[in-house]
């Protein structure tokens, strides 16, 4: 699947309940942002709630991703589109408890519109649970994104063999650019953290918890030529040489603004879902 040209949509469901997801009427994305700061162990916390990993069938790990809504018993999850290949679907989610939910609905899949030269490294998937209360991430979209401001990179990253995850990791940094216009894929925001392979479509918090990105690119990529603006024009080899020393992400102000274009049917809540008790979670 070519993540640069589409942005795609799957549902799924719980493991253990094939309850059917009702079609939703077009809605906005509704964005809520706390502004105190937090301390590292709340942010492990909350990044430990809102993180996600993307399996595929058999189980094997996919990537990360972000619990970004919550509408009833739907939850919807945004990712990168290239963690999901079509010869690992049926996608699963599992969520921090250890709960796995699998595909329901393989073939109900949408394109979203050219929103941009060549479409930005995005996609969503839903599941459906009535039997837990998960949190969903607050997103802060309409500030500015300042350079200098530190910011945590969550997700799974792979064991150096790529065989499976290492377990959760949460990386501080800062953020050290912000370009003027994006990358291909929608790639914007650099940033110190070392994000690993398997970290791709996690969330980057800033120290009040909100999201402002989606981990996607770690730095010192050793194939391929990531640094191609979208126009198709490319960045000058000083510019490029640089760029290789940050790791990237898409602005969730991208995925915000790319939901409320689109018409797409996503359930999005007004009210953010709180968590029911705080998880004990250890390293695996």
């Amino acid at each position: 699947m070519d993540w640069r040209l589409v942005m795609m949509v799957a549902f799924i469901g719980g493991s253990s309940i094939a309850k059917p997801i009702s079609t939703y009427p077009s809605v906005k994305v509704a964005v809520e942002q706390t502004s105190t700061k937090l301390g590292a162990k709340q942010i492990r916390s909350l990044a430990r709630a809102i993180a996600v990993k993307i399996l595929g069938k058999g189980g094997n790990f996919l990537g990360s991703g972000i619990l970004i809504n919550r509408e009833g018993s739907i939850y919807t999850v945004v990712t990168n589109a290239h963690v999901l290949t079509p010869e690992d679907s049926p996608y699963q989610i599992q969520t921090a408890d250890g709960r796995i939910f699998k595909t329901q609905l393989t073939k109900n899949v949408k394109k979203l519109p050219n929103t941009s030269f060549k479409g930005e490294d995005l996609a969503i998937l839903q599941f459906y649970s009535d039997s837990k209360s998960y949190r969903v991430a607050s997103l802060e979209s309409g500030k500015k994104v300042n350079v200098g401001s530190r910011v945590f990179a969550a997700g799974f990253p792979f064991t150096p063999e790529g065989e499976r995850d290492i377990g959760f990791v949460l990386k501080s940094g800062r953020i050290s650019w912000v370009l003027d216009k994006a990358l291909e894929g929608g790639y914007r925001i650099g940033y110190t953290n070392d994000i690993q392979k398997g970290m791709s479509g996690g969330p980057l918090l800033n120290q009040a918890g909100n999201v402002v990105a989606i981990n996607g690119m770690h730095a010192n990529p050793l194939w391929g030529e990531p640094y191609v603006y979208q126009d198709g024009t490319e960045p000058a080899a000083k510019l490029r040489k640089r760029m290789t020393q940050y790791s990237w992400g898409i602005p969730i102000e991208t995925f915000v603004k790319l939901v409320n274009r689109s018409g797409i049917n996503i359930p999005v809540s007004s009210t953010n879902t709180k968590v029911e008790h705080e998880y004990k979670y250890q390293q695996k």
